[in-house]
């Protein structure tokens, strides 16, 4: 199975002489230093704005309008979820659901990074699959970590895609029984936005040119010349008049979200211990906002609003039917006993519940309801008013 690297590109470890206890001590190091600056940065610049309000009250700011999406900062919001709550569906049919219920989680709080980690380590029974190892950049994994990274690939992807990057699987046997994302990238044939995505065909072009399959009612010429078969993002041009041919740019898998704020999917990781989570982040200097999700950890309502959104690529870890306490007691290279100490931020997201246990599904949906307003500028995107859809005039 062939595709871009935003979805389905390999995530290498750099630091494999290192054990992963040393990286993950440097990480801290990193965030405390990181966060000081921070709060350094935050105190000139008070400072600065004071003596600049004093000094020429006059002076006006921004309107709305004038700050586009291209002038925020990006930001990105990752979720880690074990693959092992697929273990305790009762049929395919549930396991399938289930997955899907992940996907639609991470569409609607526009999640940029889904991670699949295995928390059984070499507790587990369930015999290890081959998987992709240019796709995952590992070898094998757990059969449920797999499985849900494969549905969850599927469900993002645009549905005129599917055929070609899906071939027949039984791990996809009954996704027909999913609801579908519609999310803003999965545009009809008669939206109309300024990014599409697509698959290069093997029709013949010009030099220096491709043919893309974008969803429409023919393919498209770009301006590069690409090996058939992989995925890209599409910058749609403007049709010159008196002539058919449509013709479109081929972009960064970012640019959708830096050129319009709005939201453009998600990417998949697998990652085989806990530790690789942290470890093999595919953002420069990793995640520099890390919370770990638990009924024994601070009351989220303590938080106050807007308190995590200074932040460049912030995770949220969720813990399977034993909780993030055994994931970590199954990863022999952490040496940590707390699981709160892997952390910035170790949060009950859901104080005083009705139950006694919360579904992996419940809490991812739980806990981006709580975290928003915590997270502040992260969720703030683009909408579905920038599509222009066909039954409009």
């Amino acid at each position: 199975m062939t595709g871009r690297s935003r979805t389905m590109g390999p995530v290498t470890n750099t630091k494999k002489n290192k054990d992963e206890s040393e990286i993950l001590k440097q990480l801290r190091i990193k965030r405390k230093k990181l966060k000081q600056e921070k709060l350094l940065e935050r105190l000139k610049k008070t400072k600065i704005d004071s003596e600049n309000n004093e000094s020429a009250p006059d002076k006006t700011n921004k309107t709305e309008e004038e700050i586009t999406p291209a002038s925020k900062k990006l930001h990105t919001l990752s979720i880690a979820v074990p693959g092992s709550i697929l273990d305790n569906a009762q049929s395919q049919e549930l396991r399938t659901y289930l997955a899907g219920q992940i996907a639609r989680a991470a569409c609607v709080f526009e999640i940029d990074e889904v991670i699949v980690y295995d928390d059984l380590g070499d507790t587990g029974s369930e015999e290890k699959v081959q998987v992709d190892e240019e796709v995952y950049g590992i070898k094998t994994a757990r059969r449920c970590c797999a499985q849900l990274a494969r549905i969850l690939q599927y469900q993002e992807c645009p549905q005129y895609l599917r055929k070609y990057f899906f071939p027949f699987h039984h791990d996809l046997n009954y996704v027909g029984l999913l609801n579908p994302l519609d999310a803003p990238h999965h545009l009809r044939q008669t939206d109309e936005f300024a990014f599409r995505e697509g698959i290069v065909t093997n029709l013949p072009s010009k030099p220096g040119q491709s043919s893309v399959n974008v969803g429409l009612y023919k393919d498209i010429t770009v301006d590069k010349a690409l090996t058939p078969g992989i995925r890209v993002t599409v910058k749609m041009q403007p049709n010159n008049k008196g002539t058919k041919k449509i013709r479109g740019t081929v972009v960064a898998p970012t640019a959708p979200r830096t050129e319009t704020g709005i939201y453009w999917g998600y990417n998949v990781r697998l990652a085989l211990t806990l530790g690789n989570v942290f470890c093999q982040s595919p953002y420069p200097g990793g995640y520099d906002l890390t919370i770990g999700t638990s009924d024994k950890g601070r009351n989220v309502d303590e938080l106050p609003a807007q308190s995590l959104s200074d932040c460049s690529h912030a995770l949220v870890v969720f813990g399977g039917l034993s909780g993030l306490e055994a994931a970590l007691e199954n990863d022999e290279k952490l040496m940590v006993d707390d699981p709160s100490f892997l952390f910035d931020h170790y949060l009950n997201t859901c104080p005083n519940q009705g139950s006694r246990t919360i579904r992996t599904e419940e809490a991812i949906l739980i806990s981006m309801a709580a975290l928003r307003s915590k997270l502040g500028t992260i969720s703030e995107q683009g909408n579905f008013t920038k599509i222009k859809h066909g039954n409009e005039k």
